[in-house]
C-alpha cells in the first residue's frame, strides 16, 4: 500500500508542472478571452509520456518473452541450471512489466484530466450556461461519486473472476485430452494446442463483455437518472454535474487500485521465485518450511497473475473509457434541457 505514495506524487506534480507552464505561454481564447495555455500543456505532457511507446513495449514484452522461454526449457527437459537461468530472468521481466504498467497509469492520469475539462467545455458549450466547478457538497453529486469508485472496485472484480474462469475452462480442456489420449503424458502423441488457444481466445472475449459495457455505460447510466432527479427537484444541469462527480471520483479511485495492484502482484510474483530459488531452504536448511511457503506462495499465484497480469491493464480502460460517452451520449440526453431553456 505505501507504494502508491510515490508514483501519486510523481504524478500530481507532473499535472500541475504542465499545466502551469502552459499557462504561461500565454495562449488566450479569442471568442472568451480566458487563458487556455494550461491545458494545452499538459497535452504537450501527455504526448510526451506517449511518444516513448517504442521503449515502453520493448521492456513490456521482455517479461513475456522469459517466461515463455522458461516454459520452453521445462517442456524440453534441459539440465536445471538452465531453468534457473530463465527464472532470474523471468524475475527481472516481473519488474520491467510492473514499470512499464506504472508507465501506462500516468499516462492514463494525465490524458484523463484532459479529457475531464474537454468534458466540461462540451457540457458548457452545449448548453450555453458557464460550467466550470463541480460542488461534491451536493448530495446527488457526492453519491454519484461514490458509484464512479464503486465502478472501479467492480470492474476488478469482474476482470479477475474472468481470468479464473477461463482458467477453470483450460484445466478441464487439458484433463480430457490426458484421459482420451494417453500418450501424452509418455511423449508419444503431441497435445491438441490449438484447442486449448481456441478456448482462450474465445472466452477472453467473452468474458471481457460484461466490464466492457460496465465502464460505457456507467456513465450514461449516472446521467440519465441524476437528469430525471434534478427535474424533479428543479436542480439545473445535475445530470452533468453527477457524471462529473462520477468521472473525479472513478478517475482518483482507478489510478490509486491499479498502482496498488501493480506493485502487489508483481512483488507476489518475484517472492514466489526468489524462494523456488532455494534462499529460505539453503539459509534455514528447513525443508518443510521451504515447502510450505512455496505451497503458500503458488496459492498464491492464483491471485497474483489475474491481479498483475489483467487487472491493472484493464483499469487503465475504465480511467479513460468512462470520460468517451460523456462527450456525446450523455450530452444527448441533456438537450431537452436546453430546448426548454
Amino acid at each position: 500500500m505505501e507504494s502508491v505514495c510515490a508514483p501519486v506524487f510523481v504524478i500530481s506534480v507532473a499535472i500541475v508542472s504542465a499545466f502551469w507552464c502552459g499557462r504561461s505561454a500565454g495562449l488566450v481564447d479569442t471568442s472568451t478571452g480566458e487563458p487556455t495555455g494550461g491545458l494545452f500543456g499538459t497535452a504537450v505532457a501527455t504526448m510526451g509520456m506517449l511518444s516513448t511507446a517504442a521503449y515502453v513495449l520493448t521492456m513490456d514484452v521482455f517479461g513475456p518473452i522469459c517466461d515463455n522461454a522458461g516454459g520452453i526449457v521445462e517442456m524440453s527437459d534441459q539440465p536445471p541450471f538452465v531453468r534457473d537461468i530463465t527464472d532470474t530472468l523471468d524475475a527481472v521481466g516481473n519488474t520491467t512489466k510492473a514499470t512499464t504498467k506504472g508507465y501506462a497509469i500516468g499516462s492514463a492520469a494525465l490524458a484523463s484530466f484532459l479529457l475531464f475539462s474537454a468534458y466540461m467545455d462540451e457540457v458548457e458549450a452545449f448548453t450555453g450556461k458557464p460550467f466550470r466547478h463541480v460542488d461534491i457538497a451536493v448530495p446527488e453529486v457526492f453519491v454519484a461519486g461514490l458509484l464512479g469508485s464503486m465502478l472501479v472496485y467492480l470492474f476488478t472484480s469482474y476482470a479477475c473472476a474472468a481470468v479464473g474462469r477461463s482458467a477453470q475452462e483450460v484445466v478441464v480442456e487439458v484433463r480430457r485430452q490426458f484421459r482420451e489420449n494417453p500418450g501424452i503424458m509418455t511423449r508419444e502423441t503431441k497435445p491438441d494446442y490449438k484447442r486449448c488457444v481456441s478456448i482462450v481466445a474465445q472466452s477472453a472475449l467473452r468474458e471481457m463483455i460484461k466490464p466492457g459495457v460496465l465502464a460505457v455505460c456507467g456513465p450514461v447510466v449516472v446521467g440519465v437518472v441524476f437528469r430525471f432527479v434534478g427535474k424533479v427537484t428543479g436542480q439545473e444541469l445535475l445530470g452533468a454535474k453527477a457524471v462529473a462527480g462520477m468521472l473525479m471520483f472513478a478517475t482518483v479511485s482507478g489510478i490509486l487500485m491499479a498502482l496498488f495492484l501493480n506493485t502487489a502482484g508483481g512483488a507476489w510474483d518475484n517472492a514466489k521465485k526468489y524462494i523456488e530459488t532455494g534462499y529460505v531452504f539453503l539459509r534455514f536448511q528447513i525443508q518443510a518450511l521451504f515447502d510450505a511457503l512455496r505451497d503458500y506462495l503458488l496459492s498464491a499465484l492464483l491471485v497474483t497473475l489475474p491481479v498483475l497480469a489483467t487487472a491493472t491493464y484493464c483499469i487503465n480502460r475504465p480511467i479513460q473509457y468512462t470520460h468517451t460517452p460523456d462527450s456525446g451520449l450523455t450530452l444527448f440526453f441533456l438537450q431537452p434541457q436546453r430546448a426548454r431553456g
